[in-house]
């Protein structure tokens, strides 16, 4: 029995340790945990909040970051009725930095963050809040009006300015807009940050196709990319747009049917002859840097799937936080829009031979026919070597091509777009070899396409990444849509590293294509300034005061592609 009782207080004693250890594991660890994760989430933001203060403490340009002096800009620059304090320093590469916070999900904010954190904050701009504009309309004032007064700080900021663009390729052509709008003499170099899905722009200069990192190291070696990058000029393409939209109450605002994109914008009314007509003539404008592109078929590639990704993100954007569920939303969408079995879903009457006349300009005034195979449903103007995420759709032709085709090498700044066509997805799906490219229909320095009542209703188009869906004529004989691209000017890109786009004035550049390129597909030969051209429309209110003179002469538009949509 006594061996009994001792075996029953040992079995009690344990059960109650057992409950003991239960309680406390159920009333306080849970208590502890929490106590301790919150101590850790302080300490990090303490330790952050000291960074933080640590460098505002030591950004300005007599302080321990030196190497951060070479990118600052005083407020008396940038701030109008500023106190004149000129630094004893002054940088080797002052920027100004634009970033669309709602980019790339969460790092477009975190990006301005770190860029504000490391940099005076009064040179980096949210442009969901800022107006790019209005920024650069400011500072520019405020660089002529110090150099009136013999400030050779702002004189020097001016030559050394660079402009720093972080989004996708939508973004940095809006700013490439407003700087083309300004036409300054000496228009500061933009480098682009890859923020976007398919990231073209900064892949063609070298900056990559990936989303960069957001920490302040990161930034620091960024900054530093830019200060060392090379400029390379580019050339700029106008587009003007005239079509038939509804009228609204008398107003000058035009209607669209359907939704443009925001690089075009509204220019005023071509009224029609008849004054009781509800519908008339509208023209906007825009430009684009990297490519135009427009497919003509119900289920398309590139430009249509474009379309439906813009409009899915817009939707649900919580459904596009990275980059990599982008891509995949992307794939998806291309798939399910049938592009990889177009030839076999749609009439063969659905391509761009069947429904329009294709004309190109060779030559300055000088018109032509171009022929274009009977399969083809999507064509792509380029202007750099940059595509869909980095691919060439162009490719490298061989030296026998060149000869026979009369073409010359693509550059950059050469005045030729490169007009390529494609059939479907799986055409498409060539440019992942190394030698593979699409349909070259032509090299031309103009372009027009003439559609007649057809089929289709409508086309997809999109250029520099924004996509939209264009109304085509189906009223009257009388009814056009009519595009206009032409070549205005150029602008200034920081290139960095190796980087596909080649200038036609670098010596270096190779004028022939190597002996590696010889190989090239038969593919082709199987299927053989009025007022509205003045500007982009980007900054459509921009005006600078008489006694401010910016500008040297104007630009003059050397190729033009005209585009006319009739039924």
């Amino acid at each position: 029995m006594q061996i009994n009782g001792e075996g029953s207080e040992g079995s009690i004693e344990k059960d109650h340790g057992i409950f003991l250890r239960h309680l406390i594991r159920s009333n306080y660890l849970d208590q502890l945990e929490s106590s301790i994760f919150i101590l850790r989430s302080l300490t990090s933001a303490l330790n952050k909040l000291e960074s933080i203060n640590s460098l505002e403490g030591t950004v300005t340009c007599d302080s321990e970051a030196e190497s951060l002096k070479d990118y600052w800009i005083p407020d008396y620059i940038l701030l109008h009725e500023s106190k004149v304090e000129k630094p004893s320093y002054v940088p080797a590469s002052p920027v100004i930095v634009f970033i669309n916070s709602r980019s790339g999900g969460q790092l477009g904010g975190e990006l301005l963050l770190s860029y504000q954190t490391l940099l005076n904050k009064n040179q980096v701009f949210d442009l969901n809040k800022d107006a790019p504009d209005k920024v650069l309309h400011q500072l520019f004032l405020n660089l002529e009006k110090h150099k009136r007064n013999e400030d050779s700080f702002a004189s020097e900021i001016q030559k050394r300015l660079r402009v720093i663009v972080a989004g996708g390729d939508g973004t940095a052509g809006w700013i490439l807009g407003v700087i083309s709008d300004l036409h300054l003499s000496q228009p500061p170099p933009v480098a682009t940050v890859p923020l976007g899905t398919g990231n073209n722009l900064p892949f063609a200069f070298g900056w990559g196709k990936k989303n960069p990192g957001t920490d302040l190291e990161s930034v620091k070696m960024f900054l530093n990319l830019v200060k060392d990058a090379k400029e390379m000029k580019v050339d700029s393409w106008h587009v003007l747009m005239k079509m038939r939209v509804p009228r609204k109450d008398g107003s000058c605002d035009p209607i669209a049917p359907l939704e443009l994109p925001h690089s075009l914008h509204a220019v005023h009314r071509v009224p029609q002859s008849n004054p009781l007509d509800e519908e008339e003539y509208h023209t906007f404008r825009g430009g684009f840097w990297n490519y135009f592109s427009m497919v003509f078929i119900i289920a398309g590639m590139d430009a249509q799937v474009s379309y439906a990704f813009h409009a899915e993100r817009k939707l649900h954007p919580e459904k596009f936080k990275n980059q990599s569920a982008n891509h995949n939303a992307y794939a998806k969408l291309t798939c399910s829009q049938g592009w990889f079995w177009a030839s076999l879903s749609h009439p063969s009457s659905w391509n761009i031979a069947q429904l329009a006349k294709v004309s190109i300009m060779k030559k300055p005034g000088q018109w032509e026919v171009l022929s274009i195979p009977p399969t083809i449903r999507s064509i792509i103007c380029l202007n750099l070597p940059s595509f869909s995420g980095g691919l060439n759709p162009w490719g490298i032709p061989s030296r026998r091509r060149l000869r026979v085709k009369e073409w010359t090498p693509p550059y950059v700044d050469d005045g030729f777009l490169e007009v390529v066509g494609f059939r479907n997805a799986w055409h498409g799906a060539v440019l992942y070899a190394p030698s593979g490219h699409g349909t070259r229909l032509a090299q031309a320095r103009g372009i027009r396409f003439e559609f007649h009542k057809g089929a289709a209703d409508h086309t997809f188009m999109r250029m520099d990444g924004e996509p939209w869906k264009q109304p085509l004529p189906t009223k009257d004989e009388n009814e056009s849509v009519v595009i206009e691209i032409s070549r205005f000017g150029q602008v200034s890109m920081l290139a960095t590293g190796e980087n596909p786009s080649k200038s036609v004035n670098d010596p270096l550049t190779p004028r022939t294509p190597s002996k590696d390129s010889e190989y090239d597909s038969d593919e082709e030969d199987l299927e053989e300034i009025p007022e509205d051209r003045k500007k982009l429309g980007a900054a459509a209110s921009f005006k600078l005061p008489q006694d401010f003179n910016l500008s040297q002469g104007t630009n003059e538009m050397v190729c033009s592609i005209q585009i006319d949509f009739r039924n």
